[in-house]
């Protein structure tokens, strides 16, 4: 079963296909995305990984407080929307 994550303090040109390579280091990454403004169509700086769930813990460890793009990430389980 795969676990979603919440990724923020993205670099704001960072790409899906980045996000997905960043975090198949830590295992297998079964969706990447960046959620981006309606309007304009830039990114937001925040976007959603899914992982398998022995990965998930992996790439929380490896990737929240790290540094990416010469931003500070912050990884963590996604919340349901309310």
């Amino acid at each position: 079963m795969a676990r979603k994550l919440f990724v923020g303090g993205l670099p704001y040109r960072t790409t899906n296909d980045e996000l997905r390579d960043a975090f198949a280091q830590a295992g297998e990454v079964v969706s990447a995305s960046i959620v981006t403004d309606r309007e304009t169509g830039r990114s937001r700086g925040f976007g959603f990984v899914e992982m398998e769930d022995s990965s998930a813990d992996n790439a929380i460890s490896m990737w929240n407080g790290k540094e990416f793009g010469g931003r500070m990430l912050t990884v963590s389980d996604a919340r349901p929307k309310a």
